[in-house]
């Protein structure tokens, strides 16, 4: 392994565990349907929205380094920037603009599995906002298994007005703020691929919700 990969390597892991630990004894966090998530080869997950803590959060019970597209804002401190992009980070402008859409097929093409939240932007108040079209031309081309994922209280515990997360330790009762995510039953590569975009955008948000739904029973509360 050359030195940089070794220095990524350490990076992602180094954060895997701590995210693993400080999630499931600050938020309690449970997750299901990890076996939906291939191990190998391109893989679409896409996930409703709730929080920064998302991707880690999705990432923690993959099974697999995620690579997931961020704001290129985000990469303009060094420091920072290394330590996402060891996470699978990809810096785009839009969201799932033109730039996106290239980094996501690039990123399938290499094999990669991709996390995607097609909201766009985080929920600012719990709800699931309708999805970007962009994303019906990404899972239309898909020549992959695409994953629902379903995150349930990331939201309350930390929302987009309040500038820091509230926990909800393990050890004490639980809270609305417990955290969990689910994986639902991979959608069969060119499954949307005759589809409009309308029903296709309509497809993936029931089988999204269906996800959060089931992310929802299974926290503890």
């Amino acid at each position: 392994m050359s030195p940089p990969r070794l220095v990524d390597a350490t990076i992602y892991y180094s954060f895997y565990w701590a995210c693993f630990w400080g999630f499931t004894l600050g938020w309690s966090f449970r997750a299901s349907g990890r076996r939906n998530v291939p191990t190998s080869g391109p893989a679409l997950l896409v996930c409703n929205h709730q929080s920064h803590f998302d991707p880690p959060l999705v990432g923690l019970a993959a099974r697999r380094p995620l690579t997931y597209l961020a704001r290129s804002t985000l990469f303009t401190n060094k420091l920072f920037a290394t330590a996402i992009r060891a996470y699978g980070a990809v810096p785009i402008d839009r969201d799932v603009g033109v730039e996106g859409l290239k980094a996501v097929f690039k990123a399938l093409d290499e094999q990669r599995a991709v996390l995607m939240f097609p909201e766009g932007t985080r929920t600012p108040d719990g709800e699931m906002k309708p999805l970007k079209p962009g994303v019906s031309l990404v899972v239309k081309r898909a020549t992959c298994p695409i994953i629902p994922v379903g995150l349930a209280g990331a939201y309350t515990a930390w929302p987009r007005a309040q500038l820091l997360p509230r926990p909800s330790p393990l050890f004490l009762a639980p809270t609305t703020r417990t955290i969990a995510v689910h994986y639902g039953e991979p959608i069969p590569p060119g499954f949307y691929r005759r589809m409009d975009r309308d029903a296709i955008l309509a497809d993936l948000t029931a089988r999204i919700t269906a996800a959060h739904a089931e992310a929802d029973r299974l926290r503890r509360k």
